[in-house]
């Protein structure tokens, strides 16, 4: 299972140069005026896993096989857009279809790059963005919870659900707070998500900064990790123009480059982790002589279900699964060490995997 995130921003702020810089292509023009961007661009990208590399090694695998994830460079939004100013309507049939919002803020200074709004505030930028995200959502929640009237008289139990969850989703953007704010019963998860409501995507904050402050951020970065950490939302600083040098290079290369800049691994790095922690996703491994697989599954995933993202039919056909944690996988070195050393256990249909299992799946045909 993958998920997908997309990136999202005022113009001019570096969304397009961090797309490219993580699909290590150019295919998203990066220019200096509004909606470069026309289509959404979308790019698979390898998530980093130092373990993969270790887990291969103690297996003599031939072949590392990482999990990825989806990002879409999403069209520039400008205030008015869920009235459909700009690009406005593109925009907001695009971040449906996503499962995170990556929202990029401009925290450089930097005379040469217009800022749409004419000023540099990432605090105001996000909030220009929320503003027009919740006023869509408050257009198709009023629109739907009228279309479902008739249902409602008709005593259809589905139908007040929907209505249910949408008087609250509409009880909190009215109250200036985000879909996301409302909280979900688990019997309701499901039919909540199905609203696909812009505003209860969950949010990442991406201050993008100067090649200089990327160590060290800076005043801008500090103001929206002040209100990330008042929303409950997550944030990362990084130098998009950095991260877009460093993708063009060799390992080593790459690697002279963060020293010299002080800074110990890429930013991108940092961004799928937090990515990852924003929609509780976890990994586990299969490995062999053939390949070191890495495999993502939503946290408390039990094994049937995560052996099904592999193939349909082992979640069908599931018997039990051979477990090994990753510590010991590597610490005995392989499987058949593990096993000696009483390291392997046997699960059933309850067990709940956990992130870094090295898991074999038995199944009926």
């Amino acid at each position: 299972m993958g998920f997908k995130m997309g990136i999202v921003g005022l113009p001019n702020v570096g969304k397009s140069t961090l797309f490219n810089a993580l699909t290590k292509t150019a295919a998203a023009q990066a220019a200096n005026f509004p909606f470069c961007t026309i289509e959404p661009n979308v790019g698979e990208v390898a998530v980093p896993d130092a373990r993969l590399d270790k887990l291969a090694a103690a297996a003599g695998s031939k072949q590392i096989i990482p999990t990825r994830m989806t990002f879409v460079d999403i069209a520039g939004l400008v205030k008015g857009a869920s009235k459909g100013e700009g690009l406005g309507n593109q925009f907001l049939a695009n971040i449906r279809e996503v499962d995170a919002i990556a929202h990029v803020l401009r925290c450089f200074e930097d005379s040469d790059v217009t800022h749409v709004e004419g000023r540099v505030d990432p605090v105001a930028d996000a909030e220009t963005i929320e503003t027009e995200l919740m006023l869509a959502d408050l257009e198709s929640i009023e629109k739907r919870r009228a279309n479902l009237v008739r249902k409602l008289k008709g005593n259809d139990k589905e139908a007040q659900q929907q209505d249910r969850l949408l008087a609250a989703a509409q009880a909190a953007i009215e109250d200036s707070k985000p879909a996301r704010t409302v909280e979900i019963d688990e019997d309701d998860a499901k039919a909540w998500k199905m609203l696909q409501l812009l505003t209860s995507k969950p949010v990442l904050y991406v201050c993008n900064v100067s090649e200089s402050e990327a160590a060290s951020g800076n005043a801008l970065s500090e103001a929206v990790a002040k209100m990330a950490a008042a929303e409950g939302n997550s944030h990362v600083v990084i130098s998009a123009r950095i991260e877009e040098e460093i993708s063009q290079l060799d390992a080593d290369e790459a690697q002279m480059f963060l020293e010299e800049m002080g800074l110990e691994e890429p930013g991108l790095d940092r961004l799928i982790r937090a990515g990852y922690e924003l929609l509780h996703l976890e990994t586990y491994f299969t490995v062999g002589p053939k390949e070191a697989r890495a495999w993502t599954i939503q946290a408390g995933t039990m094994a049937p279900q995560a052996a099904g993202v592999i193939h349909g039919d082992f979640e069908k056909g599931f018997i039990r699964a051979e477990t090994i944690a990753f510590d010991d996988f590597v610490g005995c070195g392989g499987e058949q060490g593990a096993k000696e050393a009483g390291k392997m256990r046997s699960e059933g249909k309850s067990y709940t995997v956990k992130d870094g299992d090295v898991l074999h799946f038995l199944f009926n045909n």
